[in-house]
């Protein structure tokens, strides 16, 4: 049986860990092939900072050569810290911009070009925190919706290139980035209950693999007709 991803290239950010690499683990599994970037580089990873354009344009001139193209942009690079918002300072609010949203925006540009040569797709996360509001996290909030929107409006602008454009929005997933950003704060007096429901969800943490599904579909033929699309993967907790 032939993999929904033969003879597809594809560039997936974020790729040292949770649904990065989930994501080019499926994508290679169902016959793509896959170059990934991420700050940690590795011998199989390029490093990229996404938040700089100079970084993502070399980037993804070295992924596109070593590819032969780029049919499949994935871009799942995001930070998340929790800041109550009196103590939420510029230079925070502008590394989740910086990652969240202008990261997307700089890696579409940069693909475009090869993009538009192979009518490929874009599939970018973004989060329930793009969707409803969270506590302690107007950075994350703020960042998250606007790349939906971005998003959106690439969808329509792109539609005349043959290139698709749509978002998913995660719920709670078992990887270092909540993991992480709950740590620095461990010993806070943060409503945690509060977070917890808005974050986590009622039904708890999902493993990355079940949003790398959301993304494969996406990604993939099956969803031709799909585009501006925004698929929640959070369990109900959105809803």
């Amino acid at each position: 049986m032939t993999g929904r991803f033969e003879g597809k290239r594809a560039l997936v950010t974020g790729a040292a860990g949770g649904v990065g690499q989930s994501t080019m683990d499926l994508i290679r599994e169902e016959g793509g092939t896959v170059v990934g970037v991420d700050l940690r580089a590795t011998e199989e990873i390029l490093a990229c900072d996404v938040s700089d354009p100079d970084s993502v344009a070399a980037a993804v001139s070295a992924a596109a050569e070593q590819l032969g193209g780029i049919d499949v942009l994935v871009n799942v690079a995001g930070i998340d810290q929790f800041r109550r918002f009196e103590d939420l300072d510029v230079a925070t609010w502008q590394r989740h911009l910086g990652v969240n949203l202008t990261g997307p925006m700089l890696m579409s540009h940069a693909a475009l070009p090869y993009l538009k040569a192979s009518k490929g797709n874009i599939v970018t996360i973004s989060s329930i925190a793009g969707l409803r509001a969270q506590p302690y996290q107007a950075a994350y909030c703020a960042s998250k919706s606007g790349v939906i929107m971005l998003m959106k409006s690439l969808a329509l602008e792109l539609a005349a290139d043959g290139i698709r454009v749509n978002t998913v929005c995660p719920g709670g997933i078992e990887t270092d980035l909540p993991m992480n950003a709950a740590a620095e704060h461990a010993n806070s007096d943060l409503d945690w209950a509060l977070l917890s429901e808005t974050a986590g969800g009622r039904y708890g943490f999902m493993p990355p693999r079940d949003v790398a599904d959301a993304v494969g579909y996406l990604a993939s033929d099956a969803a031709s007709s799909v585009t501006g699309a925004v698929i929640s993967v959070d369990r109900g907790t959105a809803c």
